[in-house]
C-alpha cells in the first residue's frame, strides 16, 4: 500500500468503532440505569441514528462543494467530544436528549467523509477497502470485550469516562487524517439527483434503509434482552465481540470475495442471512449454540453487506459526488433507518414482545432482500477494483 496514509486511516476508524463498541452495547444498560422506560431508550439511542437523516447530507454538500473533507471530520470529532461532556451534568430525559442531539448532528458528520477519503486514497485498488476497514472492528472489540469486563465489576457510570476516552482519542487521530485528491468524473456537471432517481440508486438505498430498521431492536435492545435472560455482562461482550471477529475475517477475504462474485449477489446473500439471523435472535435466546451462531452471521448481515453496499454507491457516485453520494447512503439508510428501526423497537418491545420485536425486524430484512433483487444491478465496469475510473 505505498503512498496510502494506511495507518492514520485505520486509527481514525480503530477510535470510531470503538466508541460504537462503548455506546450500542451498553449506552442503553446506562439509560436503563437512569429508570428510563422502553420507550424513552428508544428514543434516546435512536438519535444516533436520527441525526445521520440530514446531517450527512448537510456535511457531505459541503465538503464537495468546497474541497474540504478532512476538515470537517477534525471540525466534526472536536464538536462531538465538546457536545458528550454534557452527559456528566445532567441525567433527565431532556436533559439528554439535548446532549445526545448535539453530539450526534456533529458524530454523525464524519463517517460518510472518510469512507468517501479512504476510497479515494485507494484510488483503483478499492478491494483493500476492507484491510483498512477492519481496524474499526478490531477497535470495536477492544471496547466491548475490555468494557463488558468492567461493567461487571463497578458501577454503569464508569461507561461514561471510558467513552470521554475513546472520543478523545479520535480526534487526536482526526488531526492525522490527510486529504485525498478527487478524480474529476464526466458526470462532475450534473445534479446529484441526477444520479440518486436512477431505479438501482433507489432500489439500492431503499434497501438499506429497510436492512438499517431491521437492525433498530438489535443495536437498542440485544444487550438488554441478553442479561434479562441471565447472560453476564462479560458473556454479553464476548457475544457481541464474536460477531466482529467474524466480520473481520469478510474484511480480510474481501478481495478474493470481490473478484469471484458480482457486488449484487454478495448483497443479496448478506440480506438473505439477516432473515435467518433476526429469526434465530427472536426465538433462540436460551440456547447459547443458536446464538453463538446468529453471531457468526454477522458477518453476513454488517461485513459483507457493507462492503458490497459502499462498493455500490461509489460505483454510482463517481468525481465530486464521492462524499455527497455516501452522505445520502448514510442519511437514508443508518439515519432514516436506523431511526424507525430503534422507535419502532421501542414501542413493540413492551407492546409485542422481544420475540415478535426480532421477527418484526427479519421480515424488514426479507422486504430490503426483495427489492434488490428486484432492481440493484452491478453497474459497468463490474469489477471493484476499478471503481475510481
Amino acid at each position: 500500500m505505498q503512498n496510502l496514509p494506511y495507518w492514520p486511516l485505520s486509527g481514525y476508524y480503530f477510535f470510531y468503532f470503538a466508541f460504537v463498541g462503548a455506546m450500542s452495547p451498553f449506552w442503553g444498560l446506562y439509560l436503563k440505569s437512569l429508570e428510563f422506560d422502553a420507550f424513552q431508550i428508544g428514543v434516546l439511542m435512536s438519535l444516533l441514528q436520527g441525526m445521520r437523516i440530514f446531517a450527512p447530507n448537510l456535511w457531505g454538500w459541503i465538503a464537495d462543494h468546497y474541497g474540504k473533507r478532512v476538515f470537517i471530520v477534525r471540525l466534526a470529532a472536536a464538536m462531538s467530544l465538546a457536545c458528550y461532556v454534557g452527559v456528566f451534568f445532567g441525567t433527565g430525559f431532556l436533559w439528554l436528549f439535548a446532549v445526545m442531539s448535539l453530539m450526534s448532528f456533529f458524530w454523525s458528520a464524519a463517517l460518510p467523509l472518510v469512507e468517501a477519503i479512504t476510497l479515494s486514497h485507494l484510488g483503483a485498488r478499492t478491494e483493500r477497502y476492507g484491510r483498512i476497514r477492519l481496524w474499526g472492528s478490531i477497535g470495536f472489540i477492544v471496547a466491548v470485550v475490555g468494557l463488558g469486563y468492567v461493567l461487571d465489576f463497578t458501577p454503569i457510570r464508569v461507561l461514561l469516562w471510558a467513552v470521554l476516552g475513546v472520543m478523545a482519542g479520535l480526534v487526536l487521530l482526526s488531526g492525522r487524517v490527510p486529504e485525498a485528491r478527487v478524480v474529476p468524473h464526466d458526470t462532475d456537471h450534473l445534479p446529484v439527483w441526477h444520479i440518486v432517481r436512477q431505479p438501482q440508486v433507489l432500489a439500492l438505498i431503499a434497501a438499506s434503509f429497510l436492512m438499517a430498521a431491521a437492525h433498530g431492536p438489535y443495536y437498542t435492545f440485544y444487550t438488554i434482552y441478553l442479561v434479562d435472560h441471565g447472560y453476564s455482562k462479560s458473556d454479553v461482550g464476548w457475544l457481541w465481540a464474536l460477531g466482529v471477529v467474524a466480520e473481520i475475517g469478510v474484511f480480510l477475504w474481501m478481495p478474493r470475495l470481490f473478484r469471484v462474485f458480482p457486488l449484487q449477489r454478495i448483497l443479496l446473500f448478506s440480506l438473505a442471512m439477516a432473515v435467518v439471523r433476526f429469526l434465530i435472535i427472536a426465538w433462540g435466546v436460551d440456547r447459547v449454540g443458536l446464538m453463538l451462531f446468529a453471531q457468526v452471521l454477522h458477518a453476513a448481515t454488517f461485513g459483507s453487506y457493507h462492503a458490497s453496499a459502499v462498493a455500490l454507491i461509489h460505483h454510482y457516485f463517481r468525481g465530486r459526488h464521492q462524499a455527497r453520494g455516501q452522505g445520502i447512503y448514510n442519511s437514508v439508510a443508518s439515519g432514516a433507518g436506523g431511526t424507525v428501526g430503534g422507535l419502532y423497537s421501542g414501542y413493540s418491545w413492551d407492546a409485542l414482545g422481544p420475540g415478535l420485536t426480532y421477527t418484526i425486524a427479519a421480515g424488514c430484512a426479507l422486504l430490503a432482500l426483495a427489492l434488490a433483487a428486484w432492481k440493484v444491478r452491478d453497474p459497468p465496469p463490474i469489477r471493484p477494483g476499478r471503481l475510481m475510473q
